[in-house]
């Protein structure tokens, strides 16, 4: 009768219950992107029209739980408007006992993090407090005692009944579900997979990876074996493989940021020969299932686009795409959407060829790694909406996720082959920080958790912010400074730091993943400061020498990166680059105040005036170089190409050009380094901090997913 009354009350419109008789009733509407189900137990992420997962079924279990003990209904309302805001703000009134009332309350949590994360936590929780096994459940709670405090009489037996019902839903799922998947590792090395694909035999892989620190080379191996075989393509990372055998790859490969790759496209027969130039600047492929076109990822003026066939722009973004996937039938290309520069967070999305786009899911803080399902009625991606350790999912082109693979650590989903097997990644990662303290000789690692950021260091070098990005920050981050002679760090709040005030008292952070908002935190004594909203997209900040102006860096709605001089005062942000600038770490401001040095959209470093005007060139600068640094003079500017180490810092000239380097920069251990990013110096150039990201992959094939 329980399971009955749940999944009426689950799966049908709203009606009047025996003492309900005046409820509100919601139509069974046929309308796309409608919610179908009763209000009064729908999850608050259903009433605000969010994706929802397992957890949302556990809230409305326990909107059911709560109407079998209470003897009423939990969230109703004189309308379905009332009913909603019931969903989404009322806290439900105290059961008896309060062990009791500790379940329900967790199984109604609003925040679904703070609910049971699954049925077996749900059940577990469930017969502890009834106290007995699933074999006996209900003649052992019909004998419980009567209550010391006062219950429905029907309350023990509804425990003994929902604990009964959570346990036998999850031991039932384990009698009836699929064989388990099978597992084999390809790769038995140190270092990077950076990218893996099923051949069109299906039983060869080919993947790019990068061991002991050397450069990215291809491989390829044999289901069932354990030895990989080089290609002999030294530098070169494959990016797809064609129905007819000839790879895409990625030459003269480097990375401009932590996770964007740039580099000449060129295609390759898997039986050998020199590659065939196609197009530079290119950052991801694939083909086309008949291998006729390929679809590209490039970035041009400033906005990252999706290309099929090439020329042809499908989609444009301020922030930047990758994984692009053409579909089995060749009429759609997924791709994930990433937002904000520097940062793997963002939407899994599809385009049609005529340009129009749908998210398919969203909210993922880390998103790594996609392909179709065989079929092409799903997309397969490996994300995870908080921390960094990425489960595998899939998606259908009309939103309905679910997880298809959970594993402890981080999987990123290279390929699945046309029978269902998947190339998995399965990743080691750490983000860290080194600096070099002011009288010191050799650098020390700062690193706090699992993924700290070096965002700014102190005028005397004495005081490092950073922020917390993995797991150990969770879904919105977290900033902390920390003295660079090795002391503890301290934590600031959540959101992510990106400057200290000149003086050192204040941190500007900005909130994640919202980032609309831009706060100032004292890092002593003091109180927390919340500026206005801009109607922005704040992707960093940073201050002038006065303390009085803010240089910002964002974006407004459907609009391209640019900086923003903004005062303290509360005028809205001016505008003073176009739109478009490709700096993702840093804008240095020159010591008097005057111009900002930026990337501008053709990736070529200029001085851009703070008070308006032309902008000024910088000469004898590369494109992709990023600004670093002026000097106290205001005559140098340090720049950096960022990339696998070691990377040089170079001091350069501003009116004549004239380059001399400064210094070298990489990890004692170079296994596993993917990228050196950010790098800060103090404006004595004494003192220094860099930051390093460190994956260690094992490449695996696993059979029998569904």
């Amino acid at each position: 009768k329980i399971l009955d009354f749940g999944l009426a009350k689950l799966t049908q419109p709203e009606t009047s219950c025996a003492d309900d008789s005046n409820a509100p009733t919601v139509a069974a509407a046929t309308a796309a992107g409608t919610v179908l189900g009763t209000l009064g137990y729908m999850s608050p992420e259903q009433v605000r029209g969010r994706p929802a997962d397992h957890r949302s079924d556990i809230f409305s279990f326990g909107a059911i739980l709560y109407e079998m003990l209470a003897g009423k209904r939990l969230f109703r309302g004189d309308t379905a408007a009332d009913t909603m805001t019931a969903v989404l703000k009322e806290e439900p009134p105290p059961l008896e006992p309060p062990a009791l009332d500790r379940v329900v309350r967790r199984c109604l949590e609003k925040n679904v993090l703070e609910r049971f994360q699954s049925a077996s936590d749900l059940g577990f929780a469930l017969e502890s407090l009834a106290g007995f096994s699933t074999a006996a459940a209900v003649p052992q709670a019909v004998a419980l005692a009567p209550p010391t405090r006062r219950l429905p009489l029907w309350a023990p037996v509804s425990i003994a009944l929902a604990a009964t019902l959570a346990l036998g839903l999850l031991a039932g799922r384990q009698i009836w579900k699929a064989p388990a998947p099978s597992f084999q590792r390809l790769s038995f090395r140190r270092g990077v997979v950076q990218s893996a694909r099923f051949a069109p035999d299906g039983q060869t892989v080919v993947y790019s990876a990068a061991w002991e620190g050397n450069a990215v080379e291809p491989f390829s191996t044999r289901a069932g074996g354990v030895e990989s075989r080089p290609l002999r393509l030294a530098g070169h990372q494959v990016l797809a493989i064609s129905a007819q055998g000839e790879m895409a790859v990625l030459l003269n490969r480097r990375m401009p940021g932590h996770f964007v790759v740039l580099g000449t496209l060129a295609r390759v027969s898997l039986s050998g020969g020199e590659p065939r130039e196609i197009l530079e600047n290119v950052q991801a492929a694939d083909w086309a299932p008949d291998g006729s076109n390929v679809a590209i990822v490039r970035d041009s003026g400033g906005r990252n686009r999706l290309e099929f066939p090439i020329g042809k722009v499908l989609y444009e973004s301020p922030g930047y795409l990758t994984h692009p996937r053409v579909s089995p039938k060749g009429d759609r290309i997924a791709f994930l959407d990433h937002p904000i520069p520097e940062d793997d967070g963002g939407s899994v999305a599809v385009v049609d060829l005529a340009g129009n786009k749908k998210t398919l899911s969203s909210g993922w803080v880390s998103e790594w790694g996609l392909a179709w399902s065989p079929g092409g009625e799903e997309v397969w991606f490996a994300g995870t909406r908080t921390g960094s350790s990425r489960a595998l999912y899939a998606v259908t082109l009309s939103g309905r996720e679910r997880l298809v693979l959970r594993e402890a650590g981080t999987l990123t989903l290279h390929d699945l082959s046309r029978n269902g097997r998947a190339l998995l990644g399965h990743e080691s990662f750490r983000s860290g920080t080194m600096c070099l303290a002011p009288g010191q000789a050799n650098e020390r690692d700062l690193s706090w958790l699992d993924y700290s950021i070096g965002m700014d260091l102190s005028a005397d070098g004495r005081t490092l912010l950073f922020t917390e990005t993995g797991e150990g920050g969770g879904g919105t981050y977290a900033s902390y400074i920390r003295s660079t002679d090795g002391g503890p760090a301290v934590r600031l709040g959540e959101g992510e730091g990106t400057s200290l005030s000149p003086d050192g008292k204040w941190a500007i952070i900005i909130p994640h993943p919202a980032r609309d908002q831009l706060t100032l935190v004292p890092t002593g004594a003091g109180e927390v400061k919340k500026l206005a909203r801009g109607g922005f997209s704040y992707a960093k900040a940073s201050w002038f020498a006065d303390g009085q102006r803010m240089l910002l860096l964002g974006s407004e709605p459907g609009h391209g990166l640019r900086a923003y001089v903004q005062d303290l005062a509360g005028a809205r942000p001016r505008p003073i680059t176009p739109e478009g600038i490709g700096t993702t770490w840093f804008a240095p401001i020159s010591p008097d105040g005057a111009w900002v040095a930026a990337m501008a959209p053709d990736r070529k470093v200029v001085l851009y005036p703070v008070a308006g005007g032309e902008p000024r060139p910088v000469p004898g600068l590369t494109a992709g170089e990023n600004p670093v640094r002026f000097s106290p003079d205001g005559r140098f500017l340090y720049v950096i190409l960022y990339g696998v180490p070691p990377v040089r810092v170079d001091r350069v000239e501003l009116t004549s050009g004239k380059r001399e380097p400064w210094r070298k920069l990489a990890p004692a251990d170079p296994a596993g380094i993917i990228g050196v990013a950010p790098v800060q110096l103090t404006p004595d150039g004494k003192s220094y901090f860099y930051g390093y990201m460190r994956q260690l992959s094992d490449l695996v094939q696993v059979e029998g997913l569904k």
